[in-house]
């Protein structure tokens, strides 16, 4: 019998790196599959800062933890190799929730297939989790109007980037946060945003005075870190701030210390945490909002590309160290 690989969480991950030990690679024999069964071998998965939470044990988290021995969760597209089930037939590109392994056994739950002019770096970079993510964050809570200001941290990331296109679309003053000249190059030059600060080297205070002279209305925070503080103090009154990501304490002993909540009550600002599980029965809509700027030409994108089932494992760091350019994608 042929054999595949598979990866499973062994241990919660502690301060730190991420590191093989807290994973277990197993090979084993292709399986035979049953009545309304498909087997479908995956080709692309997504590596998603949301991981480094879903190996956490954290009983208040928005999505259970990956059990210990479970293969590691994610996204992915793959091909149908083969089917008894209806609705799916050898060589239909699927996506959906396909886990750190080669192949996969399903009844179909939560599988999709992807439209045939769609190649799977595409879906997983714009129409999967980022897309979504951005479309419902910046609709959904940051309330956009033209002539605003948003700042977008982690802004050259899968979510961050999107996130600053659609708003310069639609008539926003756009100041995205990345973490090297390369990156701040990249937003600027590529994505059409109005500025770029360099969160490690520039001067934060003074640079958010000089790209966002009359106040910040919106703030999507990818992050956290240094860069927070500065932009809460810059709040227009009536601003909006939606935090979607925190990859910068996922691993921290200790968490930094949030803003004052006095200036909440003196200039009225909306905080709204949110996470795209409580939001999946609205992904129609949202693909429908999405997809009129992915058609304009209006989105642009860039792949970080790993190879191998098992560079997932090291790609991970990846997020801590900033070094990926683009979404994280391995192929296998």
């Amino acid at each position: 019998m042929a054999s595949y690989t598979s990866i499973h969480l062994a241990a919660r991950p502690t301060p730190g790196p991420i590191t093989k030990d807290l994973f277990d690679v197993r090979t084993q024999e292709i399986p035979e599959i049953g009545p309304g069964e498909i087997l479908v071998k995956q080709t692309h998965m997504s590596l998603d800062p949301a991981m480094i939470g879903w190996m956490s044990p954290d009983p208040e988290s928005y999505i259970p933890p990956v059990g210990i021995g479970d293969i590691m969760r994610s996204s992915g597209v793959g091909t149908v190799v083969a089917s008894h089930h209806p609705d799916f037939v050898v060589e239909d590109q699927v996506r959906g929730m396909l886990g750190w392994s080669e192949y996969l056994v399903s009844q179909g739950e939560g599988l999709s297939k992807l439209r045939p002019e769609l190649d799977a770096e595409t879906v997983l970079s714009v129409f999967a989790l980022p897309g979504l993510t951005a479309t419902q964050g910046l609709y959904g809570f940051g309330d956009p109007k033209p002539g605003e200001t948003i700042v977008v941290s982690g802004a050259a990331g899968s979510v961050g980037s999107l996130v600053g296109q659609l708003a310069k679309a639609d008539g926003l003053h756009v100041i995205g946060v990345a973490g090297d000249e390369e990156k701040c190059q990249w937003i600027k030059e590529e994505l059409g945003f109005d500025g770029a600060i360099n969160y490690k080297t520039d001067d934060i205070e003074a640079r958010l005075a000089e790209l966002a002279p009359n106040g910040v209305d919106i703030y999507f925070e990818n992050t956290g870190g240094p860069v927070q503080q500065h932009v809460f103090d810059r709040m227009n009154a009536h601003g909006r701030i939606v935090v979607c990501g925190m990859i910068a304490d996922y691993t921290s002993q200790q968490p930094a210390p949030g803003p004052n909540w006095i200036p909440l009550i003196k200039k009225r600002i909306t905080i709204r945490g949110f996470a795209m599980p409580d939001h999946f029965d609205d992904v129609p809509a949202l693909l429908d909002k999405l997809t009129p700027y992915v058609m304009a030409g209006k989105i642009k994108y860039r792949t970080h590309i790993l190879h191998g089932l098992e560079s997932s494992i090291d790609g991970l760091n990846l997020f801590f160290t900033g070094e990926n350019r683009g979404k994280l994608i391995v192929k296998l």
